[in-house]
């Protein structure tokens, strides 16, 4: 937290040596992977529910709301919003089938993350596992510190998924034809292919193009490698979800890969300045979503009525 404030206040000291024309470039084509990822949770949902009418448009604010609200808030609570958003969205549906629609995406994320983890780790400026204990990261620190405890916590994810099957077990052929009715999409490969393969690869493109922008508007340089490493150091930090958007993962994490090239403080301010520029940036959007095509009047009425329904939904 100490580290965090100190960049902060410097990130706020050095406002004008920012280039803001590369900044706004960077948001510009982040959007659009925003709007990409939308598309291709869209088509799944399409393929779940071919003959119910909805709108891509609150697709994407359901997608842009998780995603602004994931920005401040721990291990990915904003999804949960997200799937009750998108649910009420479908006439008929089903929370299964809405959440395997939107747990499909993983799929191509999972080959790119793995691509991108392989050429952060050949470039030998990328920290590896077994140096995860000693960086200033808690959360990473603490997993690498103490696999035992890791273990633990794994074995105990897998028994609740477990005892959730267990639960389900007198509803278990509905359960499962929710389920496939969510992956209908894959049953067509080249509806599959076109409709999320396609916009999630190019998602993904204008993602680290943003980055690229990023760290030129931070005047760390924009590069192509650059980008990678910046992707790397957030896929990592999506595995230990539990800051807000892994700022301590990725502070640890930037630090050490752009140490050889830029000062320490420079790659502070980035590791910050960039985390804050999306938040503020994506919060921005959730909001004008949740306001224009919700009807929310805010982020908290949202979760109270998530809570709400998803209370009233365990009770049914």
């Amino acid at each position: 937290m100490h580290a965090f404030t100190d960049a902060t206040g410097q990130l706020f000291d050095d406002l004008s040596r920012l280039q803001w024309g590369s900044l706004g470039i960077a948001l510009a084509l982040f959007a659009v992977y925003l709007l990409l990822r939308s598309r291709a949770t869209f088509n799944a949902l399409r393929g779940a529910y071919p003959h119910e009418r909805f709108t891509w448009r609150r697709i994407w604010g359901a997608y842009v709301a998780a995603y602004g609200l994931n920005g401040v808030v721990p291990a990915g609570s904003g999804s949960i919003v997200q799937l009750v958003l998108t649910r009420g969205s479908i006439r008929n549906s089903t929370y299964p089938t809405v959440t395997a629609a939107l747990s499909l995406p993983g799929l191509v994320d999972s080959v790119v993350c793995v691509l991108i983890m392989t050429y952060a780790f050949s470039q030998g400026v990328f920290p590896k596992p077994q140096d995860f204990g000693s960086l200033s990261s808690f959360d990473l620190a603490f997993f690498a510190n103490h696999p035992g405890m890791t273990l633990f916590i794994l074995t105990a994810v897998a028994v609740a998924v477990l005892v959730g099957f267990a639960v389900l077990s007198r509803r278990i052929a509905e359960f499962w034809s929710d389920i496939r009715q969510g992956v209908a999409i894959l049953h067509d490969r080249r509806r599959y292919v076109i409709g999320m393969v396609v916009p999630q690869l190019l998602g993904w493109l204008f993602r680290g193009a943003s980055y690229w922008f990023l760290l030129q508007g931070f005047n760390l340089g924009g590069s192509v490698n650059g980008a990678i490493l910046v992707l790397a150091a957030q896929v990592l930090a999506a595995v230990v979800p539990f800051t807000p958007g892994g700022v301590g993962v990725q502070q640890a994490l930037l630090l050490v890969i752009f140490s050889s090239t830029a000062s320490t403080d420079s790659v502070a301010v980035f590791s910050v300045g960039q985390q804050i520029v999306i938040t503020a940036f994506t919060l921005s959007l959730g909001f004008a979503a949740l306001v224009l095509i919700f009807g929310y009047r805010s982020f908290g009425q949202a979760l109270r009525d998530t809570r709400r329904q998803r209370t009233r939904e365990a009770t049914g």
